[in-house]
């Protein structure tokens, strides 16, 4: 459910990551409450489905580079800024590493640094269930350091959220699994026992525009996590995946020397790797919510999480589409 527009008390937001899987999503929804909605973008081909959206203004900036920010919200009367940026894998570094560093810490630090510069009141941060600064990962290490480093300026009203694994029509983990089983005879599969709750894009995005709707004050520190309502292991979202695309594969369950070798000889290829084994550490952890920890979730935000099942079976094996967008935004 969308809120209202006289609802949301934001008209002005600057959404950093704007242009990717939950940012489009996000930015769509925002549009659809009312809100001016900035989406920097170092290239602007990538954020072109956007335009067409009421009230959204995509301009070329690279929010990593010095002065960047601090030019994106001059003059701008922000009423708050969204940090969605992040990534997977990162080089080596201890506590983590450069890339985990810049995008995961010194980025959250300057966005909270130019918010109190600029009298930005608010600033949204997204996490990671899990992160914590004794965590297995490099990944969820620097998470971690990036949520202090978010709520450092007192004069910024700061929200942190934490999703578990995020699906939906564009997303990069059951759309893979799917294409995998689609060419391969089975699959070999590293950390198939491992746990997540994964947790609907839509609903994450809504999340976010339902904290906006929110006073500062209430939002002040306040830490989300955000889930499905089920638990699954590895191996049974990509037995999920494989049948809803209607090419389900074997899954053989890797042991760990298997698998951490696997994960090394995925680092070696060109591009992105399909897993690394910082992405193996992270999977130590249960990606869940622990219900003992009384943590606030999206039944707080008047959030009812979507089933994996109920949407995952409208969109794998196709395509996503842009149309998708604009129904978010109501045209």
């Amino acid at each position: 459910m969308l809120i209202p527009e006289m609802a949301l008390r934001i008209p002005t937001v600057l959404v950093l990551g704007g242009s990717g899987f939950i940012g489009s999503h996000l930015v769509a929804r925002l549009a659809a409450a009312g809100a001016r909605v900035l989406v920097p973008t170092r290239r602007f081909e990538r954020a072109k489905h956007l335009i067409f959206l009421p009230r959204v203004e995509v301009l070329e900036a690279d929010p990593q580079q010095d002065g960047a920010l601090r030019h994106l919200m001059a003059g701008q009367q922000l009423d708050a800024v969204v940090n969605l940026v992040g990534r997977l894998h990162s080089d080596v570094g201890a506590p983590y590493g450069r890339a985990f560093a810049r995008a995961h810490v010194e980025l959250p630090r300057r966005v909270a640094a130019a918010c109190a510069a600029h009298g930005v009141p608010r600033y949204l941060h997204m996490s990671a269930l899990g992160a914590a600064a004794d965590a297995p990962s490099m990944y969820l290490r620097s998470k971690a350091a990036g949520e202090l480093a978010a709520a450092a300026e007192p004069a910024v009203a700061a929200t942190i959220f934490r999703p578990s694994v995020v699906f939906g029509p564009e997303d990069q983990f059951l759309n893979l699994f799917a294409r995998m089983q689609k060419f391969l005879p089975w699959i070999p599969l590293a950390g198939a026992d491992a746990r997540f709750q994964p947790v609907f894009v839509g609903d994450v995005a809504q999340a976010f525009v339902s904290s906006l709707a929110l006073a500062p004050a209430p939002s002040r520190g306040q830490v989300y996590e955000l889930a499905g309502p089920r638990v699954y292991t590895l191996r049974q979202l990509v037995e999920l995946a494989g049948a809803y695309a209607g090419h389900a594969r074997p899954v053989v369950a890797l042991p760990a020397t298997l698998g951490r070798l696997q994960a090394r000889l995925l680092e070696c290829l060109p591009g992105e790797p399909l897993m690394s084994r910082d992405n193996l550490d992270s999977m130590r952890v249960d990606n869940v919510i622990d219900p003992a920890a009384r943590a606030l979730t999206l039944a707080d935000l008047g959030i009812r999480p979507a089933a994996l099942e109920a949407e995952a079976r409208r969109y794998l094996g196709a395509r996503p589409r842009f149309d998708d967008y604009r129904s978010r935004a109501g045209r």
